[in-house]
């Protein structure tokens, strides 16, 4: 189920949009602030965000520009009742893959937010072989060598890093490996995600108490360095 993020602060169209996306089989959630939307996007990691112009605090525009500095990938759809060519072009040259004006019909948004998630797959490429270090990795033929010898990874590890490769220098929280390598939205105890990494960092990292690869982001989850 592909999560998006609604950052506006009109809570009736939030609404009438979670209703007609979530009724669509997406994941929905919401911010009413550019502070706000920027803290969920950094946690939350969705799929595709519907972002308004005009915020209380911070704008759309610097929203824009921060969510793509930190999470290059994630398709932006701008919201706005600015309909003024040079508003449209600040947008785009904030990082925005698309614009849509207020008022707009659900169809149309519907359409965008396919093509837009469709572009947003199309680019995420992760490479048949890795080279990290002394870590070298082939998904293709799930075989992994360390310092050139063979070392014995799991299917369940090999997912695991193929997700990570494909969210580079991101934040990933346990949940989102629970989401995208477990396969389901929800698990009783996501310290299971924890005992994976740390068997896993037994295997590839120099150091498994000062790992180089994986790094803990404290609070928050992992990141995969590379």
């Amino acid at each position: 189920m592909e999560k998006i993020l609604i950052i506006e602060d009109e809570k009736d169209l939030v609404t009438g949009l979670k209703f007609n996306l979530e009724a669509r089989n997406y994941k929905v959630i919401s911010a009413y602030s550019g502070e706000e939307g920027l803290k969920t996007a950094l946690l939350d990691k969705p799929d595709l965000i519907l972002l308004d112009i005009m915020l209380p605090g911070k704008n759309g525009y610097k929203v824009c520009m921060e969510i793509k500095q930190k999470m290059p990938d994630v398709p932006i759809i701008m919201l706005t009742a600015k309909s003024q060519e040079p508003d449209i072009v600040a947008g785009l040259d904030m990082g925005a893959d698309d614009y849509i004006t207020k008022p707009f019909g659900v169809l149309e948004l519907i359409a965008r937010i396919k093509a837009a998630l469709r572009r947003s797959k199309q680019g995420k490429v992760v490479p048949d072989i890795i080279n990290t270090g002394n870590l070298e990795i082939d998904f293709r033929k799930y075989v992994a060598r360390k310092k050139k010898k063979p070392i014995e990874l799991s299917n369940r590890e090999f997912e695991i890093m193929k997700y990570f490769v494909e969210k580079k220098n991101e934040i990933v929280t346990r949940e989102d490996l629970l989401n995208h390598v477990w396969g389901y939205e929800s698990y009783p105890n996501t310290r299971t995600v924890d005992t994976h990494i740390a068997i896993l960092r037994q295997k590839i990292e120099d150091d498994p108490n000062e790992p180089k690869i994986i790094i803990t982001m404290h609070g928050l989850g992992y990141k995969y360095i590379g």
